[in-house]
């Protein structure tokens, strides 16, 4: 719903004190720049709130330029929740992805 986000991606990861928080992967139109970033999530966030309720509020938004996909366009969001976990070991068979590249590079930009 928020006119700057072509394609997201939300996954579960562990969290300190709610014991599961909201991870989101967020391609937009335009890439946000460092200054803009903030300004863009905090819009993405009071979207969210607008939208479905203050409760859905992703806990961490990571800006992306693509979403691991199969060739027939699954996401899979077993390789997003690994590595909103931290743990990037062993994210299993990457060779079926469409762009096995953005892998790396969403783990470069991990939170």
């Amino acid at each position: 719903m928020h006119t700057g986000v072509v394609e997201s991606a939300v996954v579960g990861y562990p969290h300190d004190i709610k014991g599961q928080g909201i991870y989101a992967y967020v391609i937009t139109d335009q890439m946000p720049a460092d200054h803009d970033a903030d300004l863009t999530k905090r819009d993405i966030l009071a979207t969210v709130s607008r939208v479905i309720g203050p409760i859905a509020k992703p806990d961490k938004i990571q800006f992306v330029t693509g979403l691991p996909k199969t060739r027939s366009g699954k996401i899979m969001r077993r390789i997003l929740r690994k590595i909103a976990e931290g743990d990037t070991r062993n994210l299993g068979d990457t060779s079926t992805l469409l762009d096995p590249a953005v892998v790396d590079e969403i783990k470069a930009g991990a939170i």
